[in-house]
């Protein structure tokens, strides 16, 4: 396909490395229409004459740009007409300040009307020069949201999925854990809540420090060894636990 602008773009343009620190994991929206909307001032005149004087050329002004159509206040503005630098410049500010896989991105350029072919164009682009990587994205996914919520490996895969990264490469993020690691992660989870539970009938503490895990993306067998096992050292009788929760 031949691309109808040349621009160069550097993966050092802007901070957006995929090892940026996840804030919430959510992508964030793309400016709507209504950035472009005019907001007519609100002074009036205190001019003699009726409708002269200071707030009568404030409202004339008023009249004047609101009246103007959604393109020409965006030309005003000097955002570029052509669909491939319009997707360029939405994909950048939304790189800005945190890493975004390409589906994520797609979704913002198709929500503002982006031609496919533009924004196939730049997606591609922004790919060779490494301002888009999912397989690192997912990497510092995984390291931050373990480390960070203690999140194990089924919760990762599933946020992982919902942020468009192909399988493949979730499967090959999420192996940088292993059991014992999320063993581990879990046995810290439960030691953090344990307190918050004292005073409760052992069932409840149980059906509560396992859910938590449960939550969190731990399987069954895991969770309630590693909460059987933190309940033996407060001197709970733990006879019976090993039925399912």
């Amino acid at each position: 396909m031949t691309r109808r602008t040349e621009w160069p773009v550097s993966a050092t343009d802007h901070h957006t490395g995929p090892g940026h620190e996840f804030a919430a994991g959510h992508m964030a929206e793309p400016e709507d229409a209504s950035e472009d909307a005019y907001e007519p001032e609100t002074g009036r005149g205190q001019g003699s004459g009726g409708g002269f004087g200071e707030g009568a050329g404030r409202r004339a002004r008023s009249r004047t740009r609101s009246s103007g159509s959604p393109s020409s206040s965006r030309a005003e503005k000097g955002e570029p007409r052509d669909p491939v630098e319009q997707a360029r410049n939405i994909c950048l500010r939304l790189l800005t300040g945190t890493p975004r896989t390409r589906k994520q991105l797609a979704d913002a350029l198709r929500k503002r009307e982006i031609p496919d072919e533009a924004a196939e164009e730049v997606l591609s682009r922004f790919e060779d020069v490494g301002l888009i990587d999912d397989a690192a994205f997912a990497d510092a996914w995984v390291e931050s949201r373990h480390h960070g919520r203690g999140l194990a490996r089924r919760a990762l895969v599933r946020e992982l999925r919902t942020k468009g990264v192909d399988s493949a490469v979730i499967d090959e993020a999420v192996a940088q854990l292993d059991s014992e690691q999320e063993e581990v992660t879990a046995r810290e989870l439960v030691a953090r809540k344990l307190r918050s539970t004292r005073g409760l009938d052992r069932d409840k503490r149980l059906r509560r420090l396992a859910g938590m895990l449960a939550r969190k993306g731990y399987g069954e067998g895991m969770a309630l060894r590693v909460v059987r096992q933190a309940l033996e050292e407060e001197g709970e009788d733990t006879e019976g636990l090993d039925e399912p929760f």
